[in-house]
Formats: C-alpha cells, sequence, structure tokens
C-alpha cells in the first residue's frame, strides 16, 4: 500500500491484522487492504456480491475487444480526461477517488495515464478492489484500494480534489444520497464526473424490473446461466442485421418514430439483450449480467439529476444524455440550493 494512504486515512501504519477507525467507522487490514466492518443492507450486500462474482470472471471482460470497447465509450462520454486542459487546477498529486472501481476496468481505461501523477484510491464496496489492486500492480501503477461502502466513506469533508464514479452511483441504496455524500468529501474548486442509468420507456422498465426481481432469490452463478438464454437472443436478433420503419411515434411506450434495427428497437424498448459482433459470448453475457443482476439499480431522469447537482453545489461542466443513462462532469462551487 502506498504511504500516502496512512495519511489520507489518519493513521500511522497500516500492517495486516490491525485494526482501527476512521470517522467512526471500524476497519481491518485483511489481504493487505483496509476494510470496513460495517454492516451493509440487504439490497447492498447482495449488489456486493454480485459485482464481487462478476469482477472476478476476467475472461468475461479483459479482452482487447472488450477494453477497447470500453475505453472508446468512456472517451465518448467524459472526453480524454488525460489531456483535460482543467486538470492543472487540482496542483501536484491531487488525490483521486474511484468510488465503486470494481475490478478498475473505466479506471484504467480511461484514468489510467493520469495514475502515476495523481494520488489514486479505488473504494469497492465488494470484493472485487483485490481484482482491481492486482490489475493495477501488473500495469506497474501505485494505487490504494479501500472496501467500504461509498455512500459512508469515512474521508473529512472538503478533502478529495477529483471523484470519478462510473455506473456505480446507481447501484448503492440511494443515488441521490450517494451523489450528495460524495460531493460533500469534494474541495471547493474540486471535479466529479460520474454516470448514472436513465429511466426508460414502460416496457423496457417492467422487463428490468421483472427480470432482477426473479434473479434475487437465486446465487450469482444461476443468475449467470439464466441470463445466457437472453444473450443468445440479443445475438440472434443482431445477426438478423434487418430494419424497420416506424411511421408515427408511439408514446404511450415511448418508442420515436425513424427506421431502427430490430436488435436495437428490442433491446431500448423491450428487454436488454447486448450484441456486439467483436466481443465474445461470454463478454456480451457480462454487460447483460451487470444489468439485471444487482438489487440495487436505480434509474433517473436528467431532470432529477440536474437538480441533485445544484442541491450538492455542483456546476455542471459537460452533460452527455444518451438512451442508456447520463454522464456528468461538474465542479464544486460550494454554493448548494
Amino acid at each position: 500500500m502506498p504511504v500516502w494512504l496512512n495519511q489520507v486515512l489518519g493513521v500511522d501504519s497500516l500492517v495486516e491484522g490491525r485494526s482501527f477507525d476512521v470517522g467512526g467507522q471500524a476497519f481491518v487490514v485483511k489481504d493487505g487492504l483496509p476494510r470496513s466492518k460495517k454492516l451493509v443492507s440487504q439490497a447492498q450486500a447482495q449488489t456486493s456480491e454480485t459485482f464481487g462474482f462478476k469482477w472476478k470472471k476476467l475472461d468475461t471482460f479483459d479482452s482487447p475487444a472488450s477494453l477497447a470497447r470500453m475505453r472508446e465509450w468512456l472517451v465518448e462520454r467524459y472526453g480524454d480526461i488525460s489531456s483535460a486542459p482543467w486538470l492543472k487546477e487540482h496542483g501536484e498529486k491531487p488525490l483521486l477517488i474511484d468510488a465503486g472501481c470494481g475490478a478498475g476496468m473505466s479506471g484504467l481505461e480511461l484514468l489510467g495515464p493520469l495514475v502515476p501523477g495523481v494520488r489514486y484510491l479505488g473504494v469497492d464496496v465488494s470484493e472485487a478492489v483485490d481484482v482491481a489492486r492486482t490489475r493495477f500492480q501488473e500495469r506497474g501503477l501505485e494505487a490504494g484500494f479501500l472496501q467500504a461502502d461509498i455512500s459512508e466513506l469515512p474521508l473529512p469533508k472538503e478533502s478529495v480534489d477529483l471523484i470519478f464514479s462510473e455506473g456505480v452511483l446507481h447501484h448503492t441504496n440511494s443515488t441521490e444520497g450517494a451523489l450528495k455524500s460524495l460531493a460533500r468529501l469534494l474541495k471547493p474548486g474540486g471535479r466529479f464526473l460520474f454516470y448514472v442509468y436513465k429511466r426508460k420507456g414502460p416496457l423496457r422498465e417492467f422487463t428490468d424490473d421483472y427480470v432482477r426481481d426473479r434473479l434475487q432469490p437465486i446465487s450469482p452463478d444461476e443468475a449467470w446461466r439464466f441470463m445466457e438464454p437472453l444473450t443468445q437472443l440479443g445475438i440472434s436478433l443482431g445477426q438478423l442485421n434487418a430494419e424497420i420503419d416506424i411511421p408515427k411515434p408511439i408514446d404511450l411506450l415511448g418508442i420515436p418514430a425513424g427506421r431502427v434495427n430490430v436488435q436495437r428497437l428490442f433491446y431500448w424498448h423491450v428487454a436488454k439483450t447486448f450484441y456486439r459482433p467483436d466481443l465474445t459470448f461470454d463478454e456480451m453475457n457480462h454487460i447483460n449480467f451487470d444489468w439485471y443482476a444487482p438489487a440495487n439499480a436505480q434509474r433517473q431522469s436528467p431532470e432529477q439529476v440536474r437538480a441533485w447537482c445544484a442541491e450538492a453545489g455542483l456546476d455542471v461542466e459537460r452533460e452527455v444524455v444518451e438512451d442508456a443513462g447520463i454522464t456528468i462532469v461538474a465542479r464544486k462551487t460550494g454554493r448548494t440550493s
């Protein structure tokens, strides 16, 4: 563990087996990482188990094609952060929290070039932090890691320079609560980069909730297998390579008019059935599992997200709204509404 992590947590050492309190929370150093002893909710515990299972399946997301797809999508939404003109505003070795780092996939693909110049702290509620640590070490990158709930990080108010949270806030007990809790940690002028799910049409919302509810009583391994026929359906629809015309918008179902690929029509308006021909079956199944398996998976509107940012004193500098979700780059102003 890097020496600066001791300073961030306010402890003199992080030797194996040591227990300590930070911000009223009890931690223990286990297998080389500080881990919170705090109990989480039943839904969050299930979400933690689900993502711990998913991120240990390295062969389902770590191929060059899968990583290239992720980097392309990240840069498209956030821009190339490594060359962002505002980076210099945060001084030398800013503290950057990857809130919900998982196995470090998004952090490495978007932030990897920055890591040598920052104090990167990856935090996740699941044991995926162990996978992330290994992947950073394999690349020769110094980074700190902490297993804890991102909604209740035991760090001082206004002590963090940058927060990155890619597709994680909606997996907590409250998207709004997690956003505001993390925003309090930012210094004035600090930046918050995040992505959250966007609410979709009524058919897709119904299917999402129905399938998610069906998966809750079973193990992650069983849920993975349950996804496989759905993934195959997405592949079959994609391989049709067929398009249809929708002459008028179907406002009742939130379906716009226009010419659309059949697989994409089904994907966006009926059920998530990811398809991309350069990925393997397991890589596509990973993406579908990521969507359906977690108990906590809130969806929100752009209006809600803008309001939460304003209330948290965040000035939105960049906003990208897609069918899938909402990407934000915001600067902490200190003003709250």
